[in-house]
């Protein structure tokens, strides 16, 4: 075994760690993480702007958004990469957040998964630098049943099809080779993306509960690149997504609120 991983699995804690400073908000026990842009704002733009607050967190920016029955609801983003995506998970789990909701858009590998079709990731594969700083033990990064069920159970409510299963998370787009790709394929992976092996490892490490949903924006399976940036069907699956999330987060804290009254 390497000095470095040794290093790497030792699991003491890093000189510099996520804090919440004085200026800072305290956050429920739910916050959602958008890692695309576009889809943060959009769901901003639901919200009249004197419900919404918004705190600059340096590399990111968290909204405090006041719900229906003026209950807040948290949106953070957006997120590029495994670095970025987990810098900003610790933050927010430093604010107080322990069940974290994430929405992102994926390549398909699968023929049967075209732009616009949703994806709830099981599991993923690591092609990225973060998860071996975070030492789990040498299991599998798995997203938590219980959240990835409430969002299965929303999407049949609502008679949405979908997909769930393992992704491939990478820290380098343009290296996705037709060699890789084939790989993967032949290994039931449905999707690659740049984030849910991190988020789903760091969640393991800090003991707190992922659940995730994906939005194919691009499709590979044919090892030639089909991108779905300008087609409809993207943002309207998109926005369909975020809404299903806020709504999925928003009935819990009706159900806590409920139970507390």
């Amino acid at each position: 075994m390497s000095e470095d991983s040794v290093i790497n699995r030792n699991n003491s804690e890093g000189l510099i760690q996520p804090r919440k400073r004085k200026s800072d908000p305290g956050v429920d026990r739910d916050a959602i993480m958008l890692l695309i842009r576009p889809d943060l704002d959009y769901l901003l733009s639901l919200y009249p702007s004197g419900k919404t607050t918004r705190y600059d967190m340096g590399f990111f920016h968290l909204y405090r958004i006041m719900h229906e029955n003026d209950r807040p609801l948290f949106l953070s983003g957006p997120f590029l990469g495994a670095p970025h995506a987990v810098m900003g998970m610790e933050k927010l789990i430093a604010l107080g957040a322990n069940r974290i909701w994430v929405l992102g858009w994926c390549g398909s590998l699968q023929s049967e998964l075209k732009i616009g079709d949703l994806l709830v990731p099981t599991s993923a594969l690591s092609e990225e630098g973060t998860s071996p700083h975070y030492p789990i033990g040498g299991i599998p990064p798995v997203a938590a049943e219980e959240l990835n069920r409430m969002i299965e159970d929303a999407l049949n409510k609502n008679g949405r099809s979908f997909s769930k299963g393992g992704v491939w998370t990478t820290d380098a787009p343009f290296r996705e080779t037709p060699e890789k790709v084939e790989f993967y394929q032949k290994r039931g992976i449905l999707a690659v993306e740049m984030e849910m092996s991190a988020l789903m490892t760091l969640a393991l490490y800090r003991g707190v509960k992922f659940g995730g949903l994906l939005v194919v924006s691009d499709e590979l399976f044919n090892l030639k690149w089909h991108t779905g940036f300008s087609n409809p069907k993207l943002k309207q699956s998109s926005r369909y997504a975020g809404e299903l999330l806020v709504r999925v987060v928003a009935s819990l804290k009706s159900e806590v609120a409920s139970q507390n009254g």
